[in-house]
């Protein structure tokens, strides 16, 4: 080693700068907040990525959902009963085109018919709801409140009614705009199949693929993190739906129990917003509590004690015991996450948030592993640190 380089190691900036794990680590921060700032100044030439990922996404999601939902029967077939992947999948698709057949010829003319009349009414429900809270509104006990009450009354009633009138008119001309949108979701539900053959057959290359790309040295933490973030979505995936699926089940049976009209179209709705985490529950309320004002306040009562009964089982048992602790997100955070992901992304953010917040934990987890371990700021003592 000649004199200049042992002078500079030597040197005040090589102990304290060069050497120091802690100025090294806030130097890569610094680096990292700066390349994001750029980027943030760059931005516009990612709107033609944006363009294509809002035409991509639908199928994407509808696929990835599909996939997760179906590799288990895929397994299973061709495990239990000795046949290749490829013939394990098309008998999959094939029992899956029988169900949804059955479905369609058997539940879907009902259902539509349910939802048409509950649409072509809703402004005589919310006459109706009106006549019902002027009833409330006479009840001598409540007589101090009476003015609050009438013009809060008088401000909102006759919008809802308007609104309800306009909706109940126009629905027809108002489907034509979403022309748009039928179109993507017809070709997002003609892509899907393929999309999840192609998945079923070629996952397990997937991840060997990917890792190729990477250097040899990161390919062991990079397959942990995949493997991780893999885990965290087929469980998102899989408990969601078996929970909207109970829900769906409670809904139908509990409404029925209690005389409910369209108990079963009401029940279906409800287990299908499920899959929308916390929000989807009110949702699901307030066409069921339209109805049940119609109906009496007995009624209204009976609905509200139906949804009391299965938020209780929903959140003491089905969830716990579906869902379990794969996520390990606790529901504060969880509520948070909806919140902001809604209001910055809207619809995609809600459904979305939650799975791309788990796989985010999973990477952030495993840099933090390696900060740990390469920093050696946080090696414990050999003292025993007790707490009094």
């Amino acid at each position: 080693m000649d004199k200049k380089n042992e002078k500079f190691y030597d040197s005040w900036f090589f102990k304290w700068v060069v050497d120091n794990r802690a100025v090294s680590a806030l130097i890569i921060l610094i680096l990292t907040f700066l390349a994001l700032y750029l980027l943030t100044k760059i931005s516009f030439i990612f709107v033609a990525v944006a363009s294509f990922l809002t035409v991509v996404m639908l199928p994407i999601v509808i696929s990835v959902l599909l996939y997760y939902l179906l590799k288990p029967i895929v397994n299973f077939f061709e495990k239990y009963f000795k046949i290749s992947r490829i013939w394990a999948i098309s008998l999959v698709y094939l029992i899956l085109a029988g169900l949804i057949f059955w479905g369609t010829s058997s539940f879907l003319p009902t259902l539509q018919n349910q939802i048409m009349s509950f649409v072509k009414n809703l402004p005589d429900y919310v006459k109706s709801v009106e006549k019902q809270v002027n009833k409330v509104l006479d009840n001598e006990r409540l007589t101090f409140l009476r003015p609050q009450l009438e013009n809060l009354v008088n401000n909102y009633s006759g919008e809802a009614v308007k609104y309800a009138e306009n909706f109940s008119k126009n629905i027809v001309s108002w489907a034509s705009d979403f022309a748009g949108v039928v179109a993507k979701v017809a070709i997002a539900i003609i892509m899907a199949p393929f999309i999840v053959f192609y998945l079923l057959r070629d996952s397990h290359k997937l991840k060997g693929n990917i890792l190729k790309t990477i250097p040899i040295k990161w390919r062991t933490p990079m397959s942990r993190i995949l493997s991780d973030i893999n885990s965290q979505w087929q469980g998102y995936v899989q408990g969601q739906v078996m929970v909207a699926i109970v829900v769906g089940i409670m809904f139908s049976i509990l409404f029925s129990v209690i005389g409910l009209r369209y108990a079963v179209t009401f029940g279906i709705l409800a287990g299908f917003l499920n899959m929308i985490p916390y929000l989807g529950s009110f949702l699901a309320m307030v066409p069921v509590v339209i109805l049940g004002l119609v109906e009496g306040p007995w009624m209204l009562i009976k609905v509200l004690l139906v949804f009391t009964v299965e938020q209780t089982i929903e959140g003491r048992f089905v969830s716990p015991l579906v869902l379990g602790t794969k996520l390990s997100i606790h529901p504060i955070m969880i509520l948070f996450i909806l919140l902001a992901s809604g209001s910055v992304f809207g619809v995609w953010g809600i459904l979305l948030g939650i799975p791309i917040y788990a796989s985010l934990k999973v990477v952030v987890k495993e840099l933090f592993d390696w900060y740990r371990s390469f920093s050696g700021l946080y090696e414990e003592s050999e003292q025993n640190y007790h707490v009094k």
